[in-house]
């Protein structure tokens, strides 16, 4: 696993010791940020259920002003916190020990991008959907969800403010692009 753009640009990065994440790969990597790349600029983005901690960096390598990494597993928390040094991304960075679900019920700031990728086939995306749907004051006018799923765990999401924008498949993995309405 590595950054493939940007500032650290060919760093390597620790993976999450064990198998209870999935790093994403560099071939669904590498689309996700020629999509996400001129939107970066300057932009805050919230990691959520953050593993390694691979998203966030790439978006920080790219341009992000600011991350914030979100994960409850203690091995996640401290392989993050290892390749944000490595990265020298740990001053543009806020790493939360704590439940996604209620990070965002407390979280009082705004994100441009929220990258979402929990858990497999336990609906968690959805119900962080349905959480940011509950606070749309969570995302800018002009921010962007981001949800890594597999295909098959995909059904419709809809909401008075967000309305799903792109849909992209790599393999066993689906990025749905949700934008405000």
């Amino acid at each position: 696993m590595r950054v493939i753009g940007g500032l650290a640009k060919g760093r390597k990065l620790l993976a999450v010791p064990g198998d209870t994440t999935r790093p994403i790969l560099d071939r669904v990597k590498t689309p996700l940020f020629d999509i996400l790349r001129p939107s970066l600029a300057g932009s805050r983005v919230l990691d959520l259920f953050a593993g390694s901690g691979s998203v966030g960096i790439e978006a920080l390598s790219q341009g992000a002003e600011h991350c914030t990494f979100v994960d409850l597993n203690s091995r996640a928390i401290e392989t993050i916190r290892r390749n944000l040094e490595s990265t020298g991304f740990i001053e543009n960075s806020e790493i939360r020990k704590t439940d996604a679900f209620l990070f965002l019920k407390k979280c009082g700031r705004e994100f441009d991008l929220i990258y979402i990728a929990p858990p497999q086939y336990q609906t968690l995306w959805l119900q962080a959907l349905q959480h940011i749907a509950e606070r749309p004051e969570l995302v800018s006018a002009k921010g962007k969800l981001v949800i890594q799923i597999d295909p098959k765990e995909y059904e419709p999401f809809e909401s008075s403010d967000f309305c799903e924008a792109d849909q992209r498949r790599y393999g066993n993995t689906m990025l749905a692009f949700f934008s405000r309405r």
